[in-house]
């Protein structure tokens, strides 16, 4: 077990004063002439041009020198954007190892904490956890949602990262989901039944960007799913993807029905969501929600070690907030192994 201190002054160094955040991007290909906040909106288009406009002014700089939106860029220019770091919300600062060699890590991350940094996260990412572990050599070799909790894989080394991507990229790699979903669904617990739905990001200028969603235009996705337990209200299920499309089992879930309890996207709509992410979670909001996550685990991954070549499996165990959800449900009425 890894664990650290949580904390709300994760953001300040030893003397009380916000740490600095830098980070280094570099102009690829494709990109000459382009303004500089042209690019970024590209880049980050969830950002009004004002909003980068001004992040250029204050935290941008080329060559040591302050540079201006409209600056024209070129291939290979390197930009630094420094800033203090922000208070961030409070959210588990640890992680329980799985299995580990040399080359190869597996974790057990918890629901609420988040594996990349983003607008309000930083310090309080499984990346910079891993960081602060083992250091930079360590490379996550896949993701899953910040609520959704369960087994992930991490590189220990470029070529056992370099192998493990290209595993996921051949669909060498299983991965089982634990699902609680609203209803009861007519699948036999004897069989698997499959979803397919194509999925794509919407196009509905109405709907949050980040939104998944039906279409016949989307990308193939399937989903293999099995009844494990019914309960008085829920069930639980094993779900194994065949594709990995963002937000896969929950929208196929949702579509087909039967949406994951304490989903804030899929079930409630953009503007619980939205409420959420401002106001954080308030008694009114979990009333609504029911949990105050997503109720989705990665319980197992299957693989060949990347290196050794012997066959793995790595388990991580239904979480306790899952479990206490099902216990309050009353017992299952009908279960398989």
């Amino acid at each position: 077990m890894l664990t650290h201190i949580n904390e709300n002054s994760v953001h300040l160094d030893e003397h009380g004063h916000p740490r600095m955040i830098t980070r280094q991007f570099i102009i690829p290909q494709g990109f000459d002439g382009y303004r500089l906040d042209h690019y970024l909106k590209i880049k980050i288009p969830r950002l009004s041009r004002r909003k980068i406009q001004h992040i250029i002014h204050e935290q941008v700089t080329h060559n040591q020198k302050t540079v201006k939106p409209h600056a024209s860029i070129r291939e290979g220019d390197i930009f630094l954007l420094q800033r203090p770091a922000k208070p961030e919300p409070n959210c588990p600062r640890h992680f329980t190892v799985l299995y580990e060699d040399e080359d190869l890590l597996a974790i057990n991350k918890p629901s609420g904490l988040p594996v990349h940094s983003t607008a309000k996260f930083y310090f309080n990412t499984l990346t910079r956890l891993l960081f602060e572990t083992y250091g930079r050599s360590v490379q996550i070799a896949h993701r899953i949602d910040r609520e959704t909790s369960g087994c992930m894989l991490v590189a220990k080394n470029k070529h056992t990262a370099a192998l493990l991507k290209q595993a996921f990229t051949q669909h060498r790699i299983d991965k089982t989901y634990l699902a609680i979903v609203h209803g009861t669904p007519s699948w036999s617990t004897q069989t698997t039944h499959c979803i397919n739905h194509p999925l794509a990001l919407t196009q509905n200028p109405q709907q949050l960007s980040i939104r998944m969603t039906v279409t016949p235009q989307g990308k193939p996705a399937s989903t293999l799913v099995q009844v494990i337990a019914f309960y008085p209200h829920n069930t639980l299920i094993r779900c194994i993807p065949q594709t990995g499309r963002q937000h896969q089992i929950r929208v196929h879930l949702a579509q087909e029905g039967y949406p994951i309890v304490g989903d804030k996207l899929y079930i409630h709509g953009d503007g619980a969501f939205i409420r959420y992410c401002n106001e954080g979670l308030t008694n009114e909001l979990l009333d609504l929600f029911i949990l105050h996550r997503q109720a989705l685990h990665a319980s197992d991954i299957h693989l060949i070690h990347p290196t050794t070549q012997k066959k793995l499996h790595i388990h991580a165990p239904l979480p306790q907030d899952m479990q206490t959800y099902l216990d309050r449900t009353s017992s299952a009425i009908n279960t398989i192994s």
